[in-house]
Parts: C-alpha cells; sequence; structure tokens
C-alpha cells in the first residue's frame, strides 16, 4: 500500500510539473500568439507632415517585422489639447492588451507635473518602449522680423503660435516671459505644428517653440538652407551639435531656483520621441514590444529610410525611459510649486485660430 501510495504521489507530482510546463509554454506563447495577424493602432500626438508623424510612420513600417506572426500598425493621428487628448485616449480609452501604441511629444509629461489641467493620465504608468532620438527642442523666429536673441524679444512683441496648454509651444515662451520679461504673445488654437509652420510662412505669427532641430531639418530643410529662421534658444541638457552658437535654456537661470526650474523643463527634452503603449499590459508583451523597438532601430532597412528622411537615429531603451520618465514625476513639490508659478500663461492670447487662418475671440 506504501508502495502504491508513493506510486501514485509520483504519478501526481509529475502530472502537476507536466501542467506547470505546458501551462509555462502556452503562457510564454501566448504574447507571441496575441499579435500574430493583428492589427495594431499608433496614436500619434501631432497632426500629419511633422516630425514626430514623419517619425512614428516610419516605426509603424518597420516595427512590425519584429514582431511574432507579422502584425500590422495602422497610424492614426490625434493632435489636440497639446498632446494631453491623445495621452488621455491611451491612459482610459485604449485597450491594456499591448494592441495600441503611441509616440507622444515629450511635453505632455511635464505637463502632468507643473499643471496637470485636463490630465487624466499618469505617464509613469506608461510602459515605456523606448526613444528613437533625442534633440533639443528650440524657439525659433522668422528671420525677417528681426529678431536675432532673447534680449530682442524683451524689446519687441513677438507672436508665436501654439498647439495648446500640455506642449512646449505654450510652456517654453509662457516661462521666459515670467523669468526673463520677454514680450512673447502666444497665439493658440492651431491644430498642428505643420499649420503653425504655414502661418509663419503666411506672416501671421512670427515663430513658434517647441519645434526640435531634427524636425525642422526633415520638414523645413529650405529654412536651414536659406537662413529664413532665426534660434533664440535651444532647449536640452547639452548643445546640439552643429548649433554651438544658438545660447543654452538653462544658462539663463539668475538664481538657483531659477535653474532648478529651467533644469527641470529642459530634463524632458531627454525623453526624445517616444514609443508607449497603455498602462497594465502584460509584461510578457510589453517585454516583447520593447525587443521590437529596439531590433527595429538596428534594422538597416528601418536606418536608411530615417536617412532618407533626414531622422537621425540614437535610440534609448525602454528600461532607461521608463526611469527618466519616473524621475520627472517624482520631482520634489518645492520645486514643482516653482516652477507652477513660473509657467502660468502669461502672454497667452484669449483666442483661437479660425480653419482660414484668421484669430478669433472665444
Amino acid at each position: 500500500m506504501k508502495t502504491a501510495s508513493m506510486a501514485a504521489s509520483a504519478i501526481f507530482a509529475t502530472s502537476l510539473g507536466a501542467t506547470a510546463l505546458m501551462s509555462g509554454a502556452v503562457q510564454a506563447q501566448s504574447a507571441a500568439e496575441f499579435y500574430k495577424g493583428r492589427q495594431m493602432t499608433m496614436i500619434i500626438s501631432t497632426g500629419p507632415g511633422g516630425g514626430y508623424d514623419i517619425n512614428g510612420r516610419l516605426i509603424a513600417r518597420h516595427m512590425p517585422r519584429h514582431l511574432s506572426g507579422n502584425p500590422t500598425i495602422v497610424a492614426r493621428n490625434m493632435p489636440g489639447a497639446g498632446h494631453v487628448r491623445a495621452a488621455n485616449f491611451m491612459a482610459v480609452q485604449a485597450p491594456k492588451d499591448g494592441s495600441h501604441v503611441a509616440t507622444l511629444a515629450q511635453s505632455f509629461v511635464l505637463h502632468q507635473v507643473i499643471d496637470g489641467k485636463g490630465a487624466e493620465y499618469d505617464a509613469a504608468k506608461f510602459a515605456w518602449l523606448g526613444s528613437s532620438e533625442v534633440t533639443n527642442s528650440t524657439i525659433y523666429v522668422w528671420s525677417a522680423t528681426g529678431v536675432k536673441s532673447l534680449d530682442d524679444a524683451k524689446k519687441q512683441e513677438v507672436l508665436l503660435g501654439a498647439t495648446g496648454v500640455g506642449s512646449g509651444t505654450t510652456q517654453y515662451p509662457a516661462l521666459l516671459n515670467n523669468i526673463l520679461g520677454t514680450k512673447f504673445r502666444i497665439v493658440p488654437g492651431y491644430g498642428s505644428g505643420g499649420e503653425i509652420n504655414l502661418a509663419m510662412e503666411r506672416g501671421e505669427v512670427h515663430g513658434r517653440a517647441g519645434n526640435n532641430f531634427n524636425s525642422v531639418a526633415a520638414t523645413n530643410g529650405d529654412w536651414l538652407r536659406d537662413k529664413k529662421i532665426n534660434f533664440l534658444v535651444q532647449i536640452g541638457l547639452e548643445k546640439e551639435k552643429g548649433y554651438p552658437d544658438v545660447p543654452m535654456f538653462t544658462e539663463f537661470g539668475r538664481n538657483d531656483t531659477e535653474k532648478q526650474i529651467l533644469k527641470l523643463f529642459a530634463a524632458v527634452v531627454d525623453i526624445g520621441r517616444p514609443l508607449l503603449t497603455t498602462p497594465g499590459v502584460p509584461a510578457d508583451r510589453v517585454a516583447l514590444l520593447r525587443k521590437a523597438f529596439d531590433d527595429t532601430m538596428k534594422d538597416a532597412e528601418f536606418l536608411a529610410e530615417a536617412k532618407k528622411a533626414k531622422l537621425d537615429i540614437a535610440p534609448t531603451d525602454g528600461l532607461k525611459l521608463q526611469k527618466i520618465v519616473e524621475d520627472i514625476i517624482a520631482t520634489p513639490q518645492s520645486v514643482v510649486a516653482a516652477a507652477n508659478a513660473a509657467a502660468d500663461d502669461k502672454g497667452m492670447l484669449k483666442e483661437s485660430v479660425a480653419k482660414d487662418g484668421e484669430t478669433k475671440a472665444e
């Protein structure tokens, strides 16, 4: 009886072990099987034609080759509210299963920290998959204005087109208005950075903030070639290669508090052009997505097309990017309070932009 009992126990244990192995195999396959033949969605928080859009669509074309089962990724532009609309969609409405990814302009993270108006997301809870490049943000104006420096912008009013409160198009000039006394007038209501660029060429506004060097090179290379714009300042932690004479945002802090505030805004630039997925995605799917992103960044066809589109690729992996975002969200409250006071909407015109380009009072 004892021998029979022991044999039965051994059989039962073996059965449990086999079941566990089978279960583990099913779980290991589940992430890969999930993407087999699936149509995925990539949310792009800007309008069509800009640097984020070009970069996002490029990744959407090439990343599926590095996911099991040959899924497809369909890009969907979702501009609005300075990238807050797209961030809210990913946090609240998008399925939490790894079928939706997004590339969102980095400023939405800072918006959560220093303002939070309209934010239904927690940036630290997104699963960050990686970033394709880091390039400094800027403020620039049409050269015909004669404005060549921030000192010039203290002496005359400069109209800057803007998309919404959560974007660098409003955050950077408002901050400089409050700290340095610049006379930037922020004209909100444009649907995308591309619309602001057209407004500059038509003379409706003088310039814009929040665009980065690589986006300008990719979408408006003639502006650089023909010296149609003047860069007033660059926002980042280190100077952009090739632009040693454009002053850094952080150089204008006159005391420790101002330096901390400006550094907080500059640190967000390290997020680069990110790719993320929703909160709550199973860990095995996040791991697959991160690996697919990393593999895409090394893909010869992807790199060749990126070069043709004048996009520089210098990737940051998902785990490092996750830490960067979590550190920004954990900014000490004393710094947050000071940044909030310094970054209100001083200079914001209480009007929106009509579809024909004319401004109208709200």
